[in-house]
Order: structure tokens, then sequence, then C-alpha cells
């Protein structure tokens, strides 16, 4: 009987690895970089080249004419300046002031208030006996200040009474409609920020009715939020992740005006909520059948969804079909929708699909 010792055959085939080799990978490792020059999960490469401003720019005169308009509405307001300084990236001009609780007011466009998630913020601020974070303000209309940026703060400051609230200020009031994509302070879910979108437009349509939709990529993030803000508004308890996939694949910036894109959205949105009426209609009707899975809405709207098959490539932008010729198309396939080819198996794959993505 042959007898192979085959710890020693693993040593003699194992290939010969030199010191220098070995301590060049340990120095890689520590240095943050794996296989091939990648940068170790959780590093963050900094930028190629230095931006923004240097220290000797960055402060302002309290009498400089760039800020004196500001201070002024400061002072109108009952509230005082404090400081004033150049923002490091872009360099515009911020002011630091003191202002009365009811001098500032949230942007008119954005989010609905949580009363839960203020008393909250109050309870944590008063714990803290600081209130350190100032909120963002920008001149509104009619001379009015806004907050884009800092609506829960405001109503925490009111819960705990407070005289005065310290705020940055910027003369910039286009500012408003690109800061609301910076605020964090309570995460947003699809149902808020759609609403933000289409306030934001309807107010950006009354001021600048002749500027096309699509020069406010920046201000409203994605085109579907604009059509789901019109559903909402008619709708609170719309479920739009059901219709997320089909909105993402074919719905998009206009070239038209603002005014003009808002009518067609209307319509989108009224067509869509007729859709999910007649979905509501096949669900009660498998429901009735025995159906009984958390995923039969998904399930129903994937099935009707005339581009659930499309796949999209690197680099393509275009819709495989238009938005109102897939609503046409999806209204149709709810119409005839058949009860009798649904299967326990077909809504086990969506439940496993819907799993993967959570």
């Amino acid at each position: 009987m042959l007898i192979v010792n085959l710890d020693k055959v693993a040593r003699v085939t194992l290939p010969y690895r030199p010191m220098a080799t070995r301590k060049a990978k340990s120095t890689a490792k520590r240095a943050g970089k794996g296989p091939a020059g990648k940068r170790a999960r959780g590093k963050l490469a900094p930028g190629r080249s230095a931006r923004g401003l240097d220290a000797a720019d960055v402060a302002i005169a309290m009498d400089s004419p760039e800020i004196g308009e500001v201070a002024e509405l400061v002072r109108k307001a009952g509230g005082a300046p404090i400081g004033a300084y150049h923002e490091p990236l872009g360099g515009r001009p911020l002011m630091l002031a003191s202002l009365p609780l009811n001098a500032v007011q949230p942007t008119p466009f954005q989010r609905d208030l949580s009363p839960t998630h203020a008393k909250r913020l109050a309870l944590k601020i008063d714990e803290t006996s600081a209130f350190l974070d100032p909120l963002i303000v920008v001149r509104g209309e009619d001379g009015r200040l806004w907050t884009p940026n800092g609506r829960h703060r405001l109503a925490a400051a009111k819960v705990l009474g407070l005289k005065q609230i310290t705020v940055l200020i910027s003369p910039d009031d286009k500012l408003a409609y690109r800061i609301l994509a910076l605020n964090t302070e309570k995460a947003h879910n699809l149902r808020d920020r759609s609403l933000e979108v289409i306030r934001m437009a309807r107010s950006l349509a009354q001021r600048q009715g002749n500027a096309q939709e699509s020069q406010f990529t920046a201000e409203f993030e994605s085109p579907e939020l604009l059509t789901l803000g019109v559903v909402y508004e008619k709708s609170s308890r719309f479920a739009a992740g059901a219709y997320s996939a089909l909105l993402k694949k074919v719905d998009r910036f206009s070239d038209r005006t603002l005014a003009a894109g808002l009518r067609e959205r209307e319509d989108h949105a009224a067509r869509l909520l007729e859709i999910d009426a007649l979905v509501k209609k096949i669900i009660a009707a498998l429901q009735a059948r025995g159906f009984k899975s958390p995923y039969l809405r998904n399930y129903v709207v994937a099935r009707i969804n005339p581009v659930r098959f499309h796949k999209v490539k690197k680099g393509d932008t275009r819709p495989p079909m238009p938005l109102a010729q897939a609503l046409t198309r999806m209204a149709a396939a709810a119409r005839t929708f058949k009860l009798e080819s649904v299967s326990n198996a077909d809504l086990a794959w969506v439940a496993v699909g819907a799993g993967a993505q959570e």
C-alpha cells in the first residue's frame, strides 16, 4: 500500500513567495489598498486638487456692501447681525445673525411638519440646554425670511419658547430651492420628498413660468417625483412603491415650460390613479379567490407594467416609450387582466424579489 504524506506534498507544491513580496502586500493593506491598487472599503479618496477659498478670503467686514442689504433686513426684523463670511466652497456671502422666532417661516413648498419629531427634537435640545445648530435662512417672496432647512428645529424652538434663534442668512433666494436636497434633519420618505418637489415646482412656475422644466433637474432630483407629487396631492395614501419601477424607466424631465409641464403631469397623475383603482379591483378579486399575499399589489402592477422586461443599457437615458403611452398600455392590461392565470408560485417569486430589494 502506498501512503502519501499530504502535509509534505502541500509544503513542496506551495509556490515560493519572496519576503519582499509579502512585505509589499502588507504595506499596501496598511495604506488602505487591496489587490490591483483598489482602495479598501470604507476609505475615501481625497480630491485631486484643492478647492475653495483661503482663510484670508473667508471673512467679510460688517460694513461690506455684499451683506449690507441683508444686515438691514435683519435689523428691520428685530434681530442683530453677528458676523459675516464667504462660505468656503462657492464663495457665497453669508451672515450669522440672531432673529426673533416669529420673523422666520418655513418655505411654503417643503414637506409637512411632523409634530412628533418636533417635540422629540425639543426634548433633546432642552436636555443639552443649548441650541447649537443655526437655521439656514433666505429671502423669500415679499421680503419674508424663509428657512428651507430647519422646519423642525424652528418648531422645536417654538415648543421651547425661545425668543431669538441663530440663523445663517444667504442673500441668494434661489438657494432655497436647491438646499432642500441637503435636508437630513428628518429622513425623507417618498411621499414627503414628492410633495416637497411638486410644491417647489408650483412655486417656481409662478415666478418663472416660462422656464423649462429640464432647467431644474438639480432642484427636483428625479422626474417621477413631480408626477408622484401630484398623485399624493390627490391621494395621500397612494402606494407609490409599486409603480416606482415603471416611472423610473419612462418618466423624464420635459423641455416644455414649467406651467405646461405641470398641466401634463396633472393628466399623468389622474391616469395613474385610474390605473390604481383598477388594480385595487383586481386585488379584491384575487383575495376573494383565496390569495392573501402582502405582495398582491406589487405582483399585479408588475404584470401590467409594459416595460417590466426592458433592461436599461449603461449610458442610455432615453425611455423605452413615452410615459403617456406606457400609461395607456398599462390601463389596457389592467382591464383585460386574467385572474385565472395567477398562481401561488408566481406570488412566491414576487416575495423573493421584494425581500432581495429590502
